[in-house]
């Protein structure tokens, strides 16, 4: 993705959500690669639900898949978390921006 699609993505979430920060740290290569390797998978687990529903596959089969991936997400959001955490929000507080304690809250609350 090119840097002015990157920023029209941005500006759209920013229109649409309220947000859209850029991260001070940069991620390491091989963390980037294992974040977008499970992003990959659930998006094979979902295209795999999709194919069961064509397939007209039982309901508990699709459910199983569907509590899979709500798991493997859960899982995602947490390992995001935990980064902004030690990252983000810590380079924040040094800077005395202790507003970001209230965000990281409230983010934590999203992801229950």
């Amino acid at each position: 993705m090119e840097e002015k699609d990157v920023l029209k993505d941005c500006e759209a979430m920013e229109e649409n959500y309220g947000c859209c920060h850029r991260k001070a740290t940069p991620r390491q290569e091989k963390e980037l690669r294992q974040l977008k390797n499970r992003i990959s998978r659930m998006t094979g687990q979902l295209n795999g639900i999709g194919r069961m529903l064509d397939e007209n596959r039982y309901c508990g089969d699709i459910l199983t898949q569907v509590a899979a991936v709500e798991s493997a997400l859960q899982s995602f959001g947490y390992q995001i978390l935990q980064e902004h955490m030690e990252t983000c929000v810590v380079e924040e507080i040094r800077k005395g921006n202790m507003e970001v304690v209230e965000e990281a809250v409230e983010l934590m609350k999203k992801l229950k």
